[in-house]
């Protein structure tokens, strides 16, 4: 079997200092092959971002490693292209400008017209030629994000990465998207790895599945293949009962991973040593003024003996 592109071999990850360290991930290993897309679901806030930032090299493991092609990554390079959750587009350059920082640094010794040429075809491979000349503010959410996937496209990285990348977005944009990503993805074969909290969008689009367990720290869990012919069709593989059994095996290894984290705590309740007052009246207001505040422990128990 050929060397994967991606690996991580015992992988963890922290933050804080040592005395109030929070470990986000454990023990992670992961292989990643050529042309394959691989999905990462888990919950917010389970360390998804954490992990993809690895991969892209923004962060550094505190134990393990994290190889593309056998060798350490080190930092952020032009064979792995990022797609964020926000966009991030220069807000005061075009479409055409914003694709075009990136392939003026991956590919500084081609000519302008290689350059325009090069650029105009992922425009149109994610359907924005005629919004080539607009700003970022003159677009929608889902056009934002066609261009950056645009841009990551643009640098022929072999690895792309996506943390999240359609979850800022309404659900009918969010489905048209997925479907033109697929499609994108079923004419260059890129490596994907697509981190998402959406257990359905996982099972469209990927070859393969990997829960994210939040047993804090988090760490993966058992990867599911699916075995779904492509092109997939959104509306026939809701009624499909593989696809509804592999939604269940993702789903119920989430939701068992979640059970086995949650912890008990008991607590003594104390109320506070005040009882209310009416302030409904200036002269209960001027008493409680003068007096402060009735507390429970200064209250006494009376019996009184009324004669009939």
């Amino acid at each position: 079997m050929s060397q994967p592109i991606l690996s991580l071999k015992n992988v963890s990850k922290g933050y804080g200092s040592k005395g109030a360290r929070t470990e986000v991930l454990r023990d992670i290993s992961l292989e990643v092959r050529e042309g394959e897309f691989v999905a990462i679901v888990g919950y917010s806030g389970s360390g998804k971002t954490t992990f993809i930032n690895m991969l892209a090299g923004l962060l550094k493991p505190d134990s393990g490693e994290v190889l593309l092609d056998g060798k350490p990554i080190t930092g952020p390079g032009p064979d792995r292209g990022l797609v964020f959750q926000n966009y991030s587009l220069l807000p005061w350059l075009t479409v055409t400008e914003n694709i075009a920082l990136a392939v003026d640094s991956v590919f500084p010794t081609w000519s302008q017209e290689q350059k325009s040429a090069h650029i105009a075809k992922y425009i149109a491979m994610v359907k924005l030629t005629k919004a080539a000349g607009k700003l970022p503010r003159e677009l929608s959410g889902g056009m934002r994000q066609r261009v950056s996937v645009a841009r990551a496209l643009a640098m022929d990285s072999r690895v792309l990465l996506l943390d999240e990348p359609l979850s800022a977005l309404d659900a009918l944009t969010r489905a048209n998207l997925q479907d033109d990503i697929s499609e994108i993805w079923q004419s260059s074969r890129k490596t994907v790895v697509w981190i998402t909290n959406d257990p359905d969008e996982a099972i469209l689009l990927a070859d393969r599945v990997i829960p994210l367990l939040p047993t804090a720290p988090a760490t993966l869990g058992q990867a599911i293949d699916i075995p779904l012919a492509r092109p997939r069709d959104r509306s026939a593989i809701n009624h499909d009962p593989q696809f509804k059994a592999l939604r269940n095996q993702l789903i119920n290894l989430l939701l068992a991973a979640k059970e086995k984290s949650r912890t008990t705590v008991s607590k003594k309740l104390v109320l506070p040593d005040i009882l209310p007052e009416d302030i409904s009246t200036p002269n209960s207001i001027q008493y409680l003024t003068r007096r402060g505040p009735r507390r429970r422990s200064e209250e006494k128990r009376e019996e009184l003996e009324v004669a009939s």
